[in-house]
């Protein structure tokens, strides 16, 4: 009988390291319109589903809502997105401004160009592959975020 599967390394250095190598590849495509890789998938949502309450926005992210703010700062600063208040004062919804709409139109450009580029360098296949790992091992890992690493 063979022996079980063991993972060699640490599981979240290996994650981190793909997503630095990755993230390279995207960089320059987004550093030349002044985005950084974080604020595209942003910015991109804000046009997509905006205007969005900053609540909503953060889920739908998965994002904490302070590093939702945090995150949002720089793209208010140059004029790329409003938050603007809700129907009460703890609310805030996010808005696309015109300039914000243009960037991610120029953006989405280059995105597809490093996407393709990361595509012909592993393959369609393994991509894909990757895509539905990572997807399922979302889904297990759902709910279970706070948890600490002994259950």
């Amino acid at each position: 009988m063979a022996d079980p599967v063991k993972p060699q390394g640490c599981t979240n250095l290996k994650l981190h390291q793909l997503a630095r190598r990755v993230a390279r590849l995207y960089e320059g495509d987004m550093r030349a319109l002044g985005l950084r890789n974080k604020q595209y998938p942003l910015l991109s949502h804000v046009v997509k589903l905006g205007p969005i309450g900053q609540a909503a926005l953060a889920a739908r992210l998965e994002l904490d809502p302070s590093t939702l703010t945090r995150n949002l700062q720089p793209l208010v600063a140059s004029g790329w997105v409003r938050v603007e208040p809700g129907a009460d004062a703890r609310s805030h919804h996010v808005v696309a401004t015109p300039a914000g709409r243009a960037l991610r139109e120029q953006a989405q450009k280059g995105w597809k160009r490093s996407q393709t580029a990361l595509n012909q360098r592993l393959g369609l296949e393994r991509v894909a592959r990757l895509h539905a790992q990572i997807d399922e091992c979302l889904a297990l890992l759902d709910g279970h975020d706070d948890e600490g690493p002994n259950g």
